[in-house]
């Protein structure tokens, strides 16, 4: 599949991040990009490069999440010969690599607070320090970083620094939701659907009937752009009339009457402390007490209370019980939608 580069959409929300990632990037400052998955981070961080002045210098990506945690200080800085087991020969790290051009962070807060602390010297004096070496490099590089996660949160909680924060945080740049993007939800369908007609060879596209365009406007898209493209793809291959327009699409590819049954949840994610959690209602807190013939059964029924009670005392909003179960807002769509609750 070829790089996606351009930016599709019309709506206001969309348009003004747009329009304030090309004002960032004639400065020569770093920036924050943040956003839910799928919303186009990466096309915003490769835009800030190329509309810089440093658009014909390196542009070097690395994804943190990527790397094991005692890796991530040697590809960022570097290392010599013999610094750690298997280093038989010295390595220019990222930095390096992207000296007098743009080094793109992305999933950010995944850093260990180590190389955090390394990163904050590289950003703020302008060196770094291969691992292994006791002589610093001077380095040239605009930083650009993005992550799904609320960074004041983390640094709050401990798990992310408060100064590499504020030196990075020159610029933030919050990436809107597909959701929250009022006319861009038929925009890309249309956009991603005839593309996927082109490559399908197909004379001409007949566009998307009204069930469809229903049942799009309808869903919360928690993959955004990424999710969307997928659904449609996969709805125009599976559609067996070019001639008539796209009426039916599968949101959930994994969705089948022979699907592998779940494996039983561990007991302690099934049975969440209540003197952890003040607000647990005496059914989360308490498993039942009646003779149990089948274990599955009653762990499901178990877990279907939980949710159920949690979603009536959170007036049924998604996003605040998954913080009071301490789940994400994908796995609590998932559960609801496994017990029939949503």
């Amino acid at each position: 599949m070829e790089r996606e580069t351009q930016f599709i959409g019309q709506s206001a929300t969309f348009q003004d991040a747009v329009e304030r990632t090309s004002q960032a990037a004639t400065l020569d400052r770093p920036v924050l990009v943040i956003g839910e998955r799928g919303t186009g981070k990466e096309l915003i961080a490769e835009r800030l490069h190329r509309l810089s002045t440093r658009w014909d210098k390196p542009y070097v990506i690395m994804n943190c999440a990527a790397m094991p945690e005692t890796l991530i200080e040697s590809e960022l800085f570097g290392h010599e010969a013999g610094a750690f087991t298997g280093a038989t020969r010295s390595r220019a790290g990222r930095f390096e690599e992207a000296d007098g051009g743009t080094l793109f962070l992305d999933e950010l807060a995944t850093l260990s607070m180590g190389a955090q602390e390394r990163l904050l010297r590289a950003v703020e004096y302008g060196e770094i320090t291969r691992v292994g070496a006791s002589r610093p490099v001077r380095v040239d590089v605009r930083i650009v970083a993005a992550t799904n996660e609320h960074l004041p949160a983390l640094v709050a909680d401990n798990r992310f620094r408060a100064d590499l924060l504020d030196r990075l945080s020159f610029e933030v740049i919050t990436l809107p939701p597909l959701r929250a993007r009022e006319g861009d939800i038929e925009v890309l369908a249309n956009y991603f659907g005839q593309r996927m007609a082109a490559v399908l060879g197909w004379e001409e596209w007949p566009g998307f009937g009204p069930r469809a365009l229903a049942a799009m406007e309808g869903h919360d898209w928690p993959g955004n752009v990424r999710e969307l493209r997928n659904v449609i793809e996969r709805a125009i291959y599976r559609w067996a009339d070019p001639s008539r327009p796209v009426d039916a699409l599968t949101f959930d590819p994994f969705a089948s009457p022979w699907q592998p049954a779940p494996s039983a949840p561990r007991a302690e994610s099934q049975a969440p402390d209540a003197s952890a959690r003040p607000d647990a209602s005496p059914s989360e807190s308490a498993p039942p007490s009646s003779p149990v013939n089948d274990l599955r059964a009653a762990v499901d029924a178990y877990e279907r209370q939980i949710l159920a009670d949690t979603m009536a005392r959170c007036r049924y909003n998604q996003k605040v019980a998954a913080e009071a179960l301490s789940l994400s807002y994908d796995q609590i769509r998932h559960a609801l939608k496994k017990h029939g609750l949503n």
